[in-house]
């Protein structure tokens, strides 16, 4: 690993357990045919570049692979083998140049562009979301907010609250290819469907049920009672 001068090297962005169940080499490949790369790969992205960015933030200019894999949590065979999909970026005896590999990592998620989103549901869920401060340094901005009954018309951040009858034409006028549902399980697959009707390609949903779509639609669930339901099976009865 290599730093600016006057400065320290330092780990950065260490996952820990949480990357191993993105440590899957064989399956979860995309259905799309012109994205034959495995889901998995996809996954892992994310998490190489906020640890990328943490190098840089400590002054890091390059850092080899066995370096990178032990800030991540994951074998640096693993590394190779995931950046390959893209390209080469990394130089025998020098490693990989920090900026660069953020940068080409950036390009490759798309990035480094602005992206629109669209959430529905503007209860609890909906609130902490609009108000998560993690947005801020990002790509993504969210452009029109929608919910029923009371909160319809409130001005959320410069935003007004639109009923969700609304959601497919003006989804569809602002041209939002993303959606975040923060709705009750009962209503989530028709909002999701109302989402897909306006145009939307890619849905984050919070809601525990599972969202049917069509194959060209990449659903991603966020379930937190979930994670930890699957997490009790390990913990000791003992304990």
């Amino acid at each position: 690993m290599t730093t600016k001068p006057g400065t320290a090297p330092g780990r950065a962005g260490h996952v820990g357990p949480s990357m191993s169940s993105l440590l899957l080499d064989n399956g979860d490949y995309l259905s799309d045919a012109n994205h034959p790369i495995p889901d998995i790969v996809i996954r892992r992205l994310p998490i190489y570049l906020r640890t990328l960015t943490a190098l840089l933030e400590k002054d890091v200019v390059s850092i080899n692979s066995e370096e990178l894999a032990e800030s991540i949590g994951v074998t640096a065979a693993q590394i190779r083998r995931d950046l390959s999909y893209f390209g080469k970026f990394g130089k025998q005896g020098k490693g990989y140049d920090v900026r660069f590999l953020t940068d080409e990592i950036h390009h490759i998620l798309q990035l480094d562009r602005h992206w629109n989103c669209a959430l529905v549901g503007y209860g609890n869920l909906g609130l902490a979301i609009v108000h998560y401060g993690g947005f801020v340094p990002t790509t993504f901005h969210i452009s029109a907010i929608f919910d029923r009954n009371d909160t319809v018309g409130l001005e959320v951040n410069g935003l007004a609250v639109q009923d969700v009858a609304d959601i497919t034409d003006t989804v569809a006028r602002l041209g939002i290819k993303i959606g975040i549902l923060a709705v009750p399980p009962h209503s989530a697959q028709d909002m999701a469907d109302r989402l897909i009707a306006g145009g939307v390609t890619a849905i984050l949903n919070y809601a525990p049920i599972v969202i049917k779509a069509p194959a060209h639609i990449m659903v991603r669930e966020v379930d937190p009672i979930g994670a930890m339901q699957s997490m009790t099976y390990y913990l000791d009865e003992q304990g």
